[in-house]
């Protein structure tokens, strides 16, 4: 378990999500870590003090700066993804607060696919749950660096030094087996602010950072800057105007990588060559880009391209495929079976596509896999087989986690069924047999 502080060179941005079981105190620990860095502002402060008084606590409910819904307040629970924005002088922050509720778990996949890091509440009374296994393995799934082990309520054991070395041990092995490659255990109180900003008087025998010291140090390496470079397509402009009568581009926001004026760059599915002529950055040439910067490319050659094609460089193209196998986390109320009709959305690009096999699905007690199920219900982690109508160009989720990752659409409503992570996993697969469809969708 890592417990080096090391000196940032600037302020960073640093995205992480919450999760952990229902009633381990996230929202509170949020909270909490607003509070004491300062970065709530009065009026919200003001406004949990009344409707903590309202409630007849004598302290403020923390909780309440991140649990914004109704329901959620009444309920004393998170259900939605609460993202908050703060900043130190150290770095920026983006938080996530996901819910611990077993049926809100697809909702920690969406806030953990983003995240540099993955915090992971424990109470410190109940020790590793299944939920605590369940938020483990995806954050191993979503391949997040770092994962930081917070042992809460450290108040309510009496800041026992061994309920926190049993907890952090039984979850470091456990994490580690998953190919988690960072883990740090951090005890803390959340509600008394113990190890959450300032150090504890109470576990003077933890030597390691406080919670928010070890956010400013934890190094972002997750650059995708220097992934491979890819650009989904979402728009082509064609102002046809009499200031611009020729000009053609294609814009998009870079998904990784840097592309440069001048390099040669292949379009897929089609594999059509061509260089880049020039780059458009708000309104305004430059000479390279890079990512999360929206940009609009113009290419020396006029190549037939539309919505959903994928600019990358030639040197480094990925390989289009119709076969497609993954690792996904099943995320809709209804099954999914073997021989689904599904939508397949990658990056900006849909197409049709029939679930062929479900090789296996986890069992995150014992992390064995129980192979060939039939179908994965809802929070099921499973490898999945998809065949789809036309070519993908897909990189696996080991290489870039926003062109090696996608969703399955229920093409009747629209409703998001799965999350998937395309190649291998912590788990190896077993063989997908060969087979055909017989339903009429056989690509």
């Amino acid at each position: 378990m890592s417990t080096t502080i090391t000196e940032l060179p600037e302020t960073t941005l640093l995205r992480f999500a919450t999760a952990g079981s229902v009633d381990d105190g996230k929202s509170t620990l949020v909270g909490r870590l607003l509070h004491d860095s300062k970065s709530v502002l009065t009026d919200q402060l003001e406004a949990v003090q009344r409707v903590s008084a309202d409630r007849g606590q004598d302290a403020p409910d923390l909780a309440l700066l991140t649990d914004g819904l109704r329901a959620e307040r009444e309920q004393g629970i998170t259900i939605d993804v609460a993202y908050r924005y703060f900043a130190t002088p150290r770095r920026r922050f983006i938080l996530a607060d996901t819910p611990g509720h077993v049926q809100y778990t697809r909702n920690m996949v969406t806030g953990a696919s983003t995240a540099e890091l993955t915090v992971i509440l424990v109470d410190a009374r109940n020790g590793v749950v299944e939920q605590t296994r369940r938020h483990a393995a995806i954050a191993a799934l979503l391949r997040v660096p770092h994962v930081v082990l917070a042992v809460n309520k450290m108040d309510l054991v009496e800041y026992k030094e061994s309920v926190f070395a049993a907890i952090a041990e039984e979850f470091t092995a456990y994490a580690s087996e998953l190919g988690v490659p960072e883990i740090t255990a951090i005890p803390i109180s959340a509600l008394a602010g113990d190890n959450v900003v300032d150090p504890s008087a109470h576990m003077d025998w933890y030597g390691g950072p406080t919670f928010l010291e070890h956010l400013e140090s934890v190094p972002v390496a997750h650059d995708l800057s220097h992934c491979h470079a890819r650009l989904p397509v979402q728009y082509v402009i064609r102002p046809q105007s009499a200031e611009h009568p020729d000009y053609r581009g294609y814009a998009g926001q870079i998904a990784a990588g840097t592309f440069r004026v001048g390099e040669a760059v292949t379009v897929l599915p089609s594999g059509r060559a061509t260089r880049i002529s020039a780059i458009d950055l708000l309104g305004k040439p430059v000479r390279a880009a890079w990512t999360t910067q929206s940009v609009t490319l113009l290419l020396e050659d006029d190549i037939d391209i539309s919505r959903g094609d994928l600019i990358v460089p030639s040197k480094d193209a990925p390989a289009t495929t119709q076969d497609i196998e993954a690792t996904v986390c099943h995320v809709a109320d209804q099954p999914l079976t073997v021989g689904h009709r599904v939508l397949l959305k990658h990056g900006t690009r849909t197409v049709k596509a029939i679930v062929k096999d479900i090789p296996s699905r986890l069992t995150l007690d014992d992390l064995s896999l129980h192979p060939h199920p039939g179908q994965l219900v809802a929070n099921d982690i499973g490898r999945v087989k998809i065949r789809t109508a036309e070519p993908l160009p897909v990189d696996s989720y080991a290489d870039s986690r926003r062109t090696g990752s996608f969703i399955l659409i229920d093409p009747a409503d629209g409703t998001t069924l799965t999350a998937g992570m395309v190649g291998e996993s912590f788990a190896a697969p077993e063989p997908v047999k060969d087979g055909t469809d017989d339903d009429g969708w056989d690509f």
